[in-house]
C-alpha cells in the first residue's frame, strides 16, 4: 500500500480503555487517526469495527487492530512489539477423529486474513530504526486465551511462525476485508503465551511500548 495522503483517515480499534489511552498518547493529538473501542473477543471486534466502517464508507483509508498481547517466547518475548503479517483465527474449525480441521480445509471460508504487506514491512523497519525491538509474523486470534503449554504448542503448530496471540485481530480484519480496506495489526507483548502467571506480566511496560510504537506509526503511514 502506498503512503496515505494527508487528508486520509485511519481507524484504530482497541479492546479496552487502557489500550486506547496508550495509543492516543503515542498519536499525541493527531486528528488523522480515530481510536475506538471494539470490546474483547473477535465477535465484538468484528461487529463494532463493521459499525464504524458503515458510518461513513469512504472516510477510512486504513484499519488497525492494536493493543497488548501474549507473545510466543521463542519469537516475541515479553517487552517486544509484534507487527502482524496476517490475522489467524486458530480455533475456527471443527474437531475430527484425526485432529483439528480449519474452515479453510473444510471449504467453509477462510481463517486467515493478510495484513497490508508493504505497510507492515515499513513499520517493522521504522520501529527497528527507532531502537524498538519488534518482530513480524502471524498473530493468532482466539476467543479463549491460551492458558496451558499444550494449548500454546497446539496453536503454534496450527499457525507456523505465529509471534503473538490476541483476542480481537481476526474480527477487526474480517470487518476491514468486508469493507475492502487495508488492515494492520500492532501489538505490544505483555506476557508469554502459555501457562498463566500474572505476576510475570508487564502490562504497564507493554502499554508504554504501544505508545512509543504509535508515535512511529503515524510517521510511517502518511506521506
Amino acid at each position: 500500500m502506498p503512503k496515505l495522503k494527508e487528508n486520509a483517515r485511519v481507524l484504530i480499534m482497541t479492546a479496552v480503555d487502557a489500550e486506547r489511552d496508550a495509543v492516543l498518547r503515542g498519536l499525541d493529538g493527531d486528528d488523522r487517526f480515530e481510536v475506538r473501542l471494539c470490546g474483547v473477543g473477535p465477535a465484538s471486534a468484528a461487529a463494532r469495527t463493521a459499525a464504524a466502517l458503515a458510518e461513513a464508507a469512504g472516510r477510512w483509508s486504513l484499519v488497525v487492530s492494536a493493543g497488548i498481547a501474549g507473545g510466543y517466547p521463542e519469537l516475541a518475548p515479553v517487552g517486544t512489539l509484534a507487527v502482524g503479517t496476517l490475522a489467524a483465527a486458530a480455533d475456527l474449525g471443527v474437531e475430527t477423529a484425526d485432529g483439528f480441521a480449519s474452515v479453510d480445509a473444510l471449504g467453509f471460508g477462510a481463517s486467515r486474513i493478510a495484513a497490508d504487506a508493504a505497510l507492515a514491512e515499513s513499520l517493522l523497519q521504522a520501529l527497528a530504526e527507532a531502537g524498538l525491538v519488534a518482530v513480524s509474523g502471524p498473530i493468532v486470534t482466539a476467543s479463549t486465551a491460551t492458558g496451558t503449554a499444550d494449548t500454546a504448542a497446539e496453536r503454534a503448530a496450527r499457525v507456523p511462525g505465529a509471534v503473538a496471540e490476541g483476542m480481537e485481530g481476526f474480527g477487526v480484519a474480517q470487518a476491514a476485508a468486508h469493507a475492502d480496506k487495508p488492515y494492520l495489526e500492532l501489538r505490544a507483548i505483555s506476557n508469554a503465551v502459555g501457562p498463566r502467571d500474572r505476576e510475570a506480566w508487564r502490562i504497564g511496560d507493554a502499554l508504554s511500548a504501544l505508545s512509543a510504537a504509535f508515535a512511529i506509526l503515524k510517521e510511517v503511514v502518511f506521506e
